[in-house]
């Protein structure tokens, strides 16, 4: 449980931190809706992008991984498109933003996951 509940917060703040960087991406709403958002990007990244992954893998091995940078910004798009309806308050206008947010969202979360020791808690969960 601490596991989920960590990933949810980094995916926030992430999100938060790509808010407040690139220009295009915009949160209109509570803080907590922000943590919403984390919550609905881990789902989407959980289910989604491992079979979109699989369906893309020639081409991230022609592009030598590159290609995986597109499909972080497809999982952030798609994530855009679920908070609409959900009214969580999350807005992208356009491709070149998505594809900046979803390489700082990356980075950050990379980050935030290695302070936090987020693959120790994972690794000693299953022991």
């Amino acid at each position: 449980m601490t596991y989920l509940i960590l990933r949810i917060m980094i995916n926030a703040l992430s999100i938060a931190v790509a808010v407040k960087v690139v220009d295009g991406i915009a949160f209109a709403g509570e803080w907590w809706k922000m943590i919403l958002v984390g919550a609905v990007f881990g789902i989407v990244n959980s289910f989604l992008k491992p079979l979109i992954t699989f369906f893309t893998l020639p081409l991230i091995i022609l592009s030598l991984g590159l290609f995986t940078l597109i499909v972080n910004t497809l999982m952030l798009l798609i994530t855009v498109s679920l908070s609409g309806p959900l009214e969580l308050g999350l807005q992208i206008h356009g491709f070149w933003p998505a594809f900046k947010g979803a390489l700082i969202i990356s980075v950050v979360s990379m980050v935030l996951s290695w302070l936090t020791g987020l693959k120790k808690i994972k690794y000693n969960r299953s022991n």
